[in-house]
Protein backbone atom coordinates (compact mmCIF):
# COMPACT_ATOMS: atom_id res chain seq x y z
CA UNK A 1 0.00 0.00 0.00
CA UNK A 2 1.39 3.57 -0.83
CA UNK A 3 1.44 5.99 1.73
CA UNK A 4 -0.79 8.64 2.01
CA UNK A 5 0.05 12.66 1.25
CA UNK A 6 0.67 14.99 3.66
CA UNK A 7 -0.53 18.75 2.38
CA UNK A 8 0.55 21.62 4.42
CA UNK A 9 -2.50 24.61 3.76
CA UNK A 10 -1.09 28.29 5.07
CA UNK A 11 -2.99 31.34 4.27
CA UNK A 12 -3.71 34.99 5.27
CA UNK A 13 -6.37 34.84 8.19
CA UNK A 14 -9.70 35.81 6.45
CA UNK A 15 -8.21 34.28 3.23
CA UNK A 16 -10.86 31.80 3.74
CA UNK A 17 -8.26 28.67 3.93
CA UNK A 18 -10.90 26.95 6.71
CA UNK A 19 -13.73 27.43 4.54
CA UNK A 20 -11.24 25.38 1.61
CA UNK A 21 -10.08 22.52 3.69
CA UNK A 22 -13.58 22.05 5.07
CA UNK A 23 -15.03 21.70 1.23
CA UNK A 24 -11.85 19.50 0.31
CA UNK A 25 -12.89 16.83 3.05
CA UNK A 26 -16.80 17.05 2.02
CA UNK A 27 -15.76 16.77 -2.15
CA UNK A 28 -13.03 14.30 -2.02
CA UNK A 29 -11.18 12.06 0.53
CA UNK A 30 -9.19 13.88 2.58
CA UNK A 31 -8.13 12.73 6.30
CA UNK A 32 -8.40 16.28 8.04
CA UNK A 33 -5.93 16.70 11.04
CA UNK A 34 -7.31 18.69 13.87
CA UNK A 35 -4.86 21.11 15.52
CA UNK A 36 -4.96 21.82 19.34
CA UNK A 37 -5.44 25.37 20.12
CA UNK A 38 -5.19 27.56 23.93
CA UNK A 39 -7.87 30.60 22.18
CA UNK A 40 -11.12 30.43 22.99
CA UNK A 41 -13.84 28.77 20.93
CA UNK A 42 -15.73 30.86 18.89
CA UNK A 43 -19.52 30.53 18.63
CA UNK A 44 -21.03 26.98 17.10
CA UNK A 45 -17.30 25.57 17.71
CA UNK A 46 -16.86 22.20 19.24
CA UNK A 47 -14.18 20.67 21.17
CA UNK A 48 -12.86 17.69 18.83
CA UNK A 49 -14.31 18.99 16.16
CA UNK A 50 -12.92 22.05 15.07
CA UNK A 51 -9.65 22.02 17.30
CA UNK A 52 -8.71 20.57 20.54
CA UNK A 53 -9.58 23.25 23.38
CA UNK A 54 -6.57 23.73 25.41
CA UNK A 55 -5.55 25.02 28.48
CA UNK A 56 -1.90 26.71 28.41
CA UNK A 57 -0.73 23.56 30.82
CA UNK A 58 -2.37 20.92 29.02
CA UNK A 59 -0.36 22.64 25.62
CA UNK A 60 3.13 22.85 27.42
CA UNK A 61 2.85 19.42 28.35
CA UNK A 62 1.57 18.14 24.77
CA UNK A 63 4.96 19.79 23.78
CA UNK A 64 7.08 18.15 26.35
CA UNK A 65 5.83 14.78 25.53
CA UNK A 66 6.84 15.28 21.85
CA UNK A 67 2.62 15.25 21.05
CA UNK A 68 3.20 17.74 18.32
CA UNK A 69 4.71 17.61 14.65
CA UNK A 70 4.87 21.36 15.19
CA UNK A 71 3.65 24.00 17.43
CA UNK A 72 3.33 28.01 17.30
CA UNK A 73 2.19 31.08 18.81
CA UNK A 74 -0.46 33.39 16.77
CA UNK A 75 -1.72 36.27 18.02
CA UNK A 76 -1.53 35.68 21.76
CA UNK A 77 -2.29 31.91 21.41
CA UNK A 78 -0.91 28.41 20.78
CA UNK A 79 -1.55 26.24 17.75
CA UNK A 80 -0.16 22.72 17.33
CA UNK A 81 -0.50 19.28 15.44
CA UNK A 82 -1.17 16.07 17.28
CA UNK A 83 1.58 13.94 16.15
CA UNK A 84 -0.26 10.32 16.05
CA UNK A 85 -3.39 10.84 14.35
CA UNK A 86 -1.10 12.21 11.04
CA UNK A 87 1.28 9.37 10.82
CA UNK A 88 -1.59 6.64 11.46
CA UNK A 89 -3.55 8.31 8.09
CA UNK A 90 -0.47 8.77 6.20
CA UNK A 91 0.69 4.97 7.01
CA UNK A 92 -2.87 3.80 6.17
CA UNK A 93 -2.65 5.47 2.77
CA UNK A 94 -5.12 8.40 3.62
CA UNK A 95 -3.88 11.95 2.28
CA UNK A 96 -3.91 14.55 5.07
CA UNK A 97 -4.54 18.10 5.51
CA UNK A 98 -2.88 20.68 7.64
CA UNK A 99 -4.22 23.83 8.18
CA UNK A 100 -1.42 25.57 9.93
CA UNK A 101 0.87 29.04 10.14
CA UNK A 102 3.62 29.72 8.27
CA UNK A 103 6.19 29.06 11.03
CA UNK A 104 4.70 25.72 11.77
CA UNK A 105 4.36 24.92 7.93
CA UNK A 106 8.41 25.26 7.57
CA UNK A 107 8.64 22.69 10.81
CA UNK A 108 6.76 20.31 9.13
CA UNK A 109 8.41 20.17 5.63
CA UNK A 110 11.94 19.92 7.63
CA UNK A 111 10.12 16.92 9.64
CA UNK A 112 8.52 15.65 6.49
CA UNK A 113 10.63 16.58 3.35
CA UNK A 114 7.66 15.19 0.86
CA UNK A 115 4.80 17.61 2.20
CA UNK A 116 2.65 19.26 -0.26
CA UNK A 117 3.06 22.93 1.01
CA UNK A 118 0.05 25.24 -0.55
CA UNK A 119 -0.44 29.18 0.11
CA UNK A 120 -4.20 30.67 0.00
CA UNK A 121 -4.68 34.32 -0.81
CA UNK A 122 -7.20 36.96 -1.45
CA UNK A 123 -7.08 38.26 -4.78
CA UNK A 124 -6.37 41.88 -3.22
CA UNK A 125 -5.95 42.94 0.12
CA UNK A 126 -8.78 44.98 0.34
CA UNK A 127 -10.73 41.92 0.00
CA UNK A 128 -8.74 40.54 2.81
CA UNK A 129 -9.37 43.31 5.27
CA UNK A 130 -12.84 43.32 3.93
CA UNK A 131 -13.18 39.49 5.05
CA UNK A 132 -11.97 40.15 8.32
CA UNK A 133 -14.19 42.86 9.04
CA UNK A 134 -17.45 40.98 7.68
CA UNK A 135 -16.37 38.59 10.69
CA UNK A 136 -17.81 40.78 13.18
CA UNK A 137 -16.32 38.72 15.87
CA UNK A 138 -13.14 40.53 16.54
CA UNK A 139 -12.31 43.99 18.18
CA UNK A 140 -10.30 46.61 15.53
CA UNK A 141 -6.95 46.31 17.50
CA UNK A 142 -7.18 41.91 16.86
CA UNK A 143 -7.86 42.91 12.98
CA UNK A 144 -5.04 45.00 13.22
CA UNK A 145 -2.73 42.32 14.04
CA UNK A 146 -3.43 40.33 11.61
CA UNK A 147 -3.05 42.15 9.46
CA UNK A 148 0.18 43.21 10.54
CA UNK A 149 0.90 39.45 10.48
CA UNK A 150 0.24 39.29 7.00
CA UNK A 151 2.19 41.78 6.11
CA UNK A 152 5.08 39.03 7.98
CA UNK A 153 3.37 36.15 6.53
CA UNK A 154 3.79 37.67 2.85
CA UNK A 155 7.47 37.27 2.97
CA UNK A 156 7.16 33.58 3.69
CA UNK A 157 4.85 32.69 0.38
CA UNK A 158 8.58 32.01 -1.81
CA UNK A 159 9.15 29.22 0.96
CA UNK A 160 5.60 27.38 -0.95
CA UNK A 161 5.46 25.16 -3.69
CA UNK A 162 1.58 26.49 -4.86
CA UNK A 163 0.08 29.54 -4.09
CA UNK A 164 -3.86 29.03 -4.78
CA UNK A 165 -5.88 32.71 -4.65
CA UNK A 166 -9.31 32.13 -3.12
CA UNK A 167 -11.79 34.23 -4.88
CA UNK A 168 -14.19 31.81 -6.11
CA UNK A 169 -14.35 28.85 -3.60
CA UNK A 170 -14.88 25.73 -5.90
CA UNK A 171 -12.18 27.05 -8.51
CA UNK A 172 -10.02 27.37 -5.29
CA UNK A 173 -10.95 23.58 -3.92
CA UNK A 174 -10.70 21.94 -7.46
CA UNK A 175 -7.38 23.48 -7.94
CA UNK A 176 -5.98 22.29 -4.19
CA UNK A 177 -7.27 19.22 -5.18
CA UNK A 178 -5.22 19.35 -8.72
CA UNK A 179 -2.36 19.79 -7.10
CA UNK A 180 -2.20 16.99 -5.01
CA UNK A 181 -3.13 14.45 -7.57
CA UNK A 182 -0.62 16.13 -10.11
CA UNK A 183 1.91 15.04 -7.10
CA UNK A 184 0.81 11.79 -6.64
CA UNK A 185 0.93 10.84 -10.23
CA UNK A 186 4.69 11.72 -9.77
CA UNK A 187 6.70 8.50 -11.21
CA UNK A 188 8.82 8.53 -8.17
CA UNK A 189 5.46 8.56 -6.29
CA UNK A 190 4.29 5.55 -8.50
CA UNK A 191 7.42 2.90 -7.74
CA UNK A 192 5.15 0.49 -6.47
CA UNK A 193 3.07 0.47 -9.16
CA UNK A 194 5.23 0.38 -11.97
CA UNK A 195 7.40 -2.44 -10.54
CA UNK A 196 4.03 -3.89 -10.44
CA UNK A 197 3.27 -3.65 -14.13
CA UNK A 198 6.71 -4.80 -14.85
CA UNK A 199 6.17 -7.69 -12.86
CA UNK A 200 2.73 -8.07 -14.28
CA UNK A 201 4.18 -8.15 -17.49
CA UNK A 202 6.61 -10.68 -17.45
CA UNK A 203 4.14 -13.15 -15.88
CA UNK A 204 2.07 -12.49 -18.90
CA UNK A 205 4.64 -13.14 -21.83
CA UNK A 206 6.10 -16.27 -20.22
Amino acid sequence: MNKGKLIVVSGFSGAGKGTVIKRLVEKYDYSLSISATTRQPREGETDGKEYYFKTVDEFMSLIDYNGLIEWAQYVDNYYGTPRKFVEDEIAAGKNVILEIEVQGAMNVKAQYPNAILIFITTKDIDTLYNRLVSRGSETKDVIAKRMARAAEEATSMENYEFIVINDDLEECVDAVNSIVVSESCKKENRTDFMIGIKNQLDERIK
